[in-house]
């Protein structure tokens, strides 16, 4: 194994100027005791993650920032100072190189991706992607969420680049279709870059969890995720390779650190999957950015040796290029960073650090996009008495009247086509609160089909649980509330019951009371016991139906009816509330379906 200089006493400092591809690259910040002139190559990574369809812009009062076209002129124009601009004081022997990486997460279901599957392959985030130019690209989970098929389309679809899609710890050999593309080398576990004569590593891997996230199907997840990436390493090192970068889709941070912890000879770690800033003084950042959770790079986490490997991530949604300059050694060693390091946001208009849209961009990408949502912006479906709350951070933790008329609406399509498919009429429904994607509060008003989109935006059906005995109902809502402090999507909205839980109580045991809102009120769980009583049918998505957010579901028959849930909404909005969302009947905060104890 190489020897390398610990970075844990490294610190970064970042001087932003308004005038950044015009003003001076600082020096390098060197590690403690290691002169900057031992830097032999100064390579630049770029970087970003979790882009996740927002093509356009940010949106809102946002809209000045993000967007695919202004992201392209960005990255273009990093990429060209990084090889060309003003040389680092002190370093004009180094050599200098560029690399531009995504974490995963490249698409995301919803209005913009409903009009990449209107259009059909290549996608218009394949497109954006192939004009950006990557050199790697990790697979993340939701790049699976349209199940495998539709991953092989999108990586399909790059003509002028063909980056490789990367991950060490999955196995594609029973899906048919990403399997033909490992053998022609568009997916792999690794791969080598040849930059200014260096050999650089690049190696993917995504969290074990997939399985229980996304839509995988029958691609295989190799839980020992440390020990795939390590054997990658030695397979790189083998062929000479001294520079291994990681591309990670483990979706937090911690994860990210505990596996560099069991890691040997990985140089840097690129995170994504887990949208947290890591920033510095001066860095200028999106209005109303959430505080950074650390210095960008975050430095300090040791791997198997006790060598500290730094980790870089930024927020997603095409906001910011991540920026990480190191300086490796003749040897490979990480001996120092550039102190221009750090996230740089997507900025337009009059900004001080505005970029132009690119042009190709906009032609091929944002203006059919933009005429897509405009399209479905102006279909009207209803009007809301009140505002509907869609927070991420409220419906994952607790009950919202949007999550109430997502419920309902399963709950009421469920009835409606069950019958026709040979399946019981659904007693209760559940909305696993990962299906739902708007995160914001859509104002008292007119209810758009594009808000159905944004609200349910994943290629997922109604499905309808026959008979599922209430002992397995009731650790179903058990997961629902075993990880509310992550802000987790297995929460549920829920419809046709109510149900009391304290969080205080231990895992298995918080669930007191369920109560069917039928005429009886029909008890189902009192005092934390199950009543005896005949079981209940379950209206759903396919995707919980399958087990997904860790139901209890995998291995239960269920049907599939003709639906999918945003369908399912748009029906209820304009058929079964008569184009009316009433304040009575959807109030803020709820009708008390859910009750948290303590």
């Amino acid at each position: 194994m190489k020897r390398k200089v610990g970075l844990s006493t490294l610190v970064v400092a970042l001087v932003l100027s308004t005038l950044l591809f015009a003003a001076p690259v600082q020096a390098a910040s060197g590690a403690k005791g290691v002169p900057a002139k031992s830097v032999d190559l100064w390579l630049t990574v770029l970087h970003n993650s979790d882009a996740e369809s927002k093509l356009v812009n940010l949106g809102g009062a946002l809209s000045d920032f993000g967007g695919a076209a202004r992201f392209k002129t960005l990255v273009d124009q990093l990429k060209w100072n990084a090889t060309h601009g003003t040389r680092y004081m002190g370093q004009t022997g180094a050599k200098r190189a560029v690399l531009m990486v995504s974490s995963g997460d490249n698409f995301l279901a919803g209005p913009e991706f409903t009009a990449s599957m209107t259009k059909g392959v290549p996608y218009y985030d394949t497109i954006a992607m192939d004009l950006i130019g990557y050199n790697a690209v990790c697979i993340g989970n939701h790049d699976f969420d349209f199940g495998p098929d539709v991953l092989a389309d999108f990586i399909s679809g790059f003509k002028l680049t063909k980056p490789p899609f990367l991950s060490a710890n999955l196995d594609f050999s029973d899906e048919p279709s990403l399997e033909a593309l490992v053998k022609s080398g568009r997916i792999a576990k690794s791969t080598i870059v040849n930059e200014r004569g260096e050999k650089i590593g690049i190696i993917g891997a995504i969290t074990p969890l997939l399985p229980s996230i996304s839509s995988p199907r029958m691609v295989h997840v190799i839980a020992d995720v440390a020990g795939a990436i390590n054997g990658e390493v030695h397979k790189l090192m083998a062929k000479g390779v001294n520079k291994i970068i990681l591309i990670s889709h483990m979706q937090a941070l911690a994860e990210d650190k505990a596996l560099i912890a069991q890691l040997d000879d990985v140089d840097v770690v690129v995170a994504g999957g887990s949208d947290s800033l890591l920033a510095n003084a001066g860095d200028l950042l999106i209005p109303g950015e959430a505080p950074a959770v650390g210095p960008y790079p975050l430095t300090g986490t040791l791997d198997m040796d006790g060598v500290s490997v730094p980790i870089v991530t930024v927020p997603g949604s095409y906001a910011y290029v991540g920026k990480l300059v190191v300086g490796f050694d003749k040897a490979g060693k990480v001996v120092a960073f550039g102190n221009d390091s750090g996230p740089v946001r997507v900025a337009g208009d009059a900004l001080p650090d505005a970029v132009k849209p690119d042009p190709v961009m906009t032609k091929l990408v944002t203006n059919p996009v933009a005429a897509a949502l405009a399209q479905y912006a102006s279909h009207q479906l209803a009007v809301s008495e009140v505002p509907l709350d869609g927070l991420k951070a409220d419906v994952r933790t607790k009950e919202t009247n949007e999550g109430d008329l997502i419920a309902d609406s399963l709950l009421w399509k469920g009835a409606q086509l069950a019958p026709l498919y040979g399946a019981p009429v659904p007693d209760v429904a559940i909305q696993n609160s990962g299906g739902i994607r708007n995160n914001s509060i859509i104002p008292a008003g007119p209810i758009t089909e594009l808000d159905t989109f944004s609200i349910a935006p994943f290629a997922n059906f109604i499905a309808v649980l026959p008979n599922v005995s209430r002992d397995i109902f009731k650790a179903a809502l058990e997961n629902s509330v075993s990880a509310i402090v992550n802000i987790d999507g297995r929460f549920p909205q829920i419809a046709g019951f109510k149900f009391t839980y304290d969080f205080a109580l231990t895992t298995g045991s918080r669930v007191r009371e369920v109560e069917l809102l039928d005429a009886a009120h029909t008890k189902i769980v009192t005092g934390g016991v199950v009543v005896p009583g005949p079981g209940l049918s379950i209206s759903t998505n396919d995707f919980t139906a399958r087990g997904g957010d860790f139901y209890p579901f995998a291995g239960l028959p269920f049907v599939v009816l003709g639906a999918s849930y945003q369908q399912g909404l748009s029906d209820y909005l304009v058929t079964g509330l008569n184009g009316k969302i009433t304040a009575a009947q959807y109030p803020v905060g709820g009708t008390g379906r859910i009750t948290r104890l303590n």
